[in-house]
């Protein structure tokens, strides 16, 4: 076990992660924490460059299972290079996205075998998982309408209502099966209300 903690917060498009992660980070810096702040796809040289053809929407031809190779490569690279070296040395790894997110948008939306899916995660960071999860909920059309007014779109941000459906039923899923690991935030409101809560779950399971 690492001396380390590893936290991620998860949520599908317009959930508010992005705001989440920097209150996250002030928080946890304010409390002595020494906080590494990253990111999936990415996070490192190589696995940025992943992420760029992942998220590409003018990468076309992708196959699911190509797909899910790509994020499993670029995770390798993250784990190995800056997850566990950070872990090993007592920092506090706060990361937008891990695996948790490839079992809701490739299993979920892709339809991916869960067997392939729980393969390379063996494979890739074996035993290794978050000390905690955040999960920011809300509903597809809320976060869609959201994430819509972003002057961008990334290649996942094109599927179908359908498609994100899927991804939130997994993630919700996920965390009722381990909830040890999950705290399942309601993302609905003004961010205001959605810090409150995580703050709450900071308090209770992060020691400082």
């Amino acid at each position: 076990m690492m001396p380390g903690k590893f936290i991620t917060i998860e949520g599908g498009e317009g959930a508010g992660k992005s705001t989440m992660m920097q209150r996250v980070a002030a928080w946890l810096g304010a409390h002595g924490h020494r906080v590494v702040q990253t990111r999936e796809p990415g996070g490192t040289e190589l696995a940025e460059k992943l992420r760029a053809i992942l998220l590409d929407k003018n990468t076309v031809g992708l196959g699911g299972q190509a797909e899910l190779l790509l994020v499993f490569a670029a995770r390798a690279q993250h784990l190995a290079e800056l997850i566990r070296p950070a872990l090993r040395r007592g920092e506090t790894v706060l990361c937008d996205r891990f695996t948790d997110a490839t079992w809701a948008y490739q299993g979920g939306g892709r339809g991916l075998p869960r067997e392939e899916i729980a393969t390379l995660e063996r494979l890739v960071h074996g035993d290794l998982q978050p000390d905690l999860t955040l999960l920011l909920d809300v509903p597809v059309e809320q976060g869609l309408q959201r994430a819509s007014r972003r002057s961008a779109t990334d290649r996942f941000e094109k599927e179908s209502a359908e498609f994100f459906g899927r991804v939130r039923q997994v993630y919700l899923d996920r965390a009722a099966m381990a909830p040890e690991r999950f705290a399942l935030i309601d993302a609905s409101g003004p961010p205001e209300t959605v810090w409150s809560q995580v703050e709450h779950v900071l308090r209770e399971r992060i020691a400082t």
